[in-house]
């Protein structure tokens, strides 16, 4: 049995600039942008499948998908005007690139219009390591040259 684990994130109404800016950030490329115009007739939500809340927007994004260098993917799309946002709060994307100078270009590029909440230096486990929250809410923790733990 194979397992894939892709992350699947929910923006409030920017996933198209957001995938956009990841895919220039670390080089990915955006696979599927599907609007919830393009649903098939008669797939469209009336109210946000019962919660309450309004219909999605026709031009917001139903699913998005953007694979990384080496074939890892993540997905995305927005919620309903009315739905909870609350950011992404507990989670980081845990991203592993195989040099010190791969993880510092992608630092570099994530951070822009970002905070740093832990600067790139050396660490007993990768050659380089680093935190930051992007301009998107989106907590990101950045390895380069992994160090085989025992």
């Amino acid at each position: 049995m194979t397992t894939t684990l892709v992350p699947m994130l929910s923006f409030a109404g920017t996933t198209r600039e957001a995938f956009a800016f990841y895919e220039q950030a670390l080089g990915a490329r955006i696979t599927a942008m599907l609007s919830f115009a393009q649903m098939p007739e008669g797939e469209m939500p009336d109210d946000a499948c019962g919660n309450g809340w309004a219909a999605p927007r026709a031009e917001d994004i139903m699913h998005a998908c953007l694979e990384l260098p080496g074939g890892a993917q993540m997905y995305a799309g927005d919620l309903p005007p009315g739905a909870p946002h609350n950011g992404f709060n507990g989670v980081t994307m845990a991203l592993e690139l195989d040099t010190v100078e791969e993880a510092a270009r992608a630092f570099e590029a994530l951070s822009q219009g970002g905070k740093v909440t832990m600067p790139i230096a050396p660490a007993f486990w990768a050659g380089a390591f680093g935190m930051l929250i992007d301009r998107f809410g989106v907590a990101w923790a950045i390895n380069g040259a992994p160090i085989p733990l025992p």
